[in-house]
């Protein structure tokens, strides 16, 4: 029986890109590169900023790290309130908690910000714990957020968690973390990358994962 539920945010509770596509172009204008196709950004959604930066526009780690600045400058005015819960999933987080589950929040996004999120959205006290990003990046990798989370649930055992998340990093964060996990089809993630990492589950809506947790 799964009785700790750990939750991504981005792509899994709350549908947000705007805002960082939004943060992304503000970064990005500041280095002179413009975009011409937004929709081209959405792949970023997910992964640490670090590594985007790097890896695809081939910035210095110095270059990345004032890129994560001038990104974070615009989330955290404007961008943090750019987002949508996902139908259904506040009712489902209510519903879990109703039923004695913990819900964890496991999130790549910095702490500050996915509180202020929750907060904004009335569903910050449903949370048993939060677990999100440093900004000294301490705690970078959703491998790390993870395992703070665990860390911190009472009384835990591993085969009672089960993490969801849209993207490959959380699949893989889990295995790492030997827990077992769901991919959902309805973020930013696809199912063919969800299969690859290796999820244990993958389901296109709420309701479908909603049977999942509350079924096993």
């Amino acid at each position: 029986m799964y009785t700790n539920i750990l939750f991504d945010l981005d792509g899994t509770i709350i549908d947000s890109k705007e805002g960082i596509i939004n943060a992304f172009e503000y970064a990005l204008k500041k280095f002179n590169i413009e975009i011409q196709d937004r929709t081209k950004l959405e792949q970023f959604i997910g992964p640490p900023l670090i590594d985007t930066f790097i890896n695809h526009y081939k910035f210095t780690e110095e270059q990345a790290n004032q890129a994560i600045k001038e990104y974070r400058e615009f989330y955290r005015k404007t961008g943090v309130l750019q987002n949508q819960l996902y139908p259904g999933i506040k009712q489902l987080i209510q519903t879990l908690c109703k039923n004695k589950k913990r819900v964890i929040l496991a999130t790549s996004k910095p702490e500050e910000f996915a509180k202020k999120i929750l907060k904004t959205h009335g569903i910050k006290e449903n949370f048993y714990f939060i677990s999100g990003a440093t900004l000294d990046n301490t705690r970078n990798t959703k491998e790390k957020v993870i395992k703070y989370a665990i860390n911190n649930i009472k009384n835990v055992k591993l085969e009672e968690c089960i993490m969801i998340g849209d993207r490959r990093y959380d699949i893989e964060g889990a295995k790492i973390n030997n827990i077992k996990s769901i991919g959902v089809t309805y973020g930013f993630g696809t199912q063919e990358e969800l299969e690859k990492a290796g999820a244990d589950y993958i389901v296109a809506d709420v309701n479908a994962l909603e049977n999942i947790i509350m079924n096993n």
